[in-house]
């Protein structure tokens, strides 16, 4: 941050400099370079992973959860649905009131375009195969 402030406050330094970044991504990038690499604990830094080969057999998985009392499972869920109730920010009367409104309109002004859409086929089809 206080490198853009810099490159705004003297422009006459930038010229005198070429070396240095001029944008966001080529001083991040300058900023890795200059980073030591970083290693994955307990290998050395020259030695390479090697691929397709495992170091151990990987542990037994359950096949059945285990579940515990129903009862309590329950009264859990219901503790969790009400404490994520709680979070809900509830609308205003307002609000509620213009939004169902909206609502209304918009189901509306569908079921009047589907009714239109099918009395348009029925016609088109009536008149295609009419035998007449």
């Amino acid at each position: 941050m206080s490198e853009d402030r810099e490159q705004e406050t003297r422009p006459e330094e930038e010229k005198k400099d070429s070396s240095r970044p001029v944008t966001a991504a080529a001083r991040r990038e300058r900023r890795a370079s200059a980073r030591p690499e970083r290693t994955r604990p307990g290998k050395k830094a020259g030695e390479a992973e090697t691929k397709g080969t495992k170091g151990r057999a990987t542990p037994a998985r359950r096949t059945k959860e285990r579940k515990g009392n129903p009862i309590k499972r329950l009264g859990r869920f219901f503790r969790e649905v009400f404490s994520e109730l709680r979070k809900v920010i509830w609308p205003t009367r307002k609000q509620l009131v213009t939004y169902t409104a909206v609502v209304l309109v918009f189901v509306t002004f569908m079921v009047a375009l589907v009714t239109g859409l099918d009395l348009a086929f029925v016609q088109g089809v009536t008149w295609l195969f009419d035998n007449k």
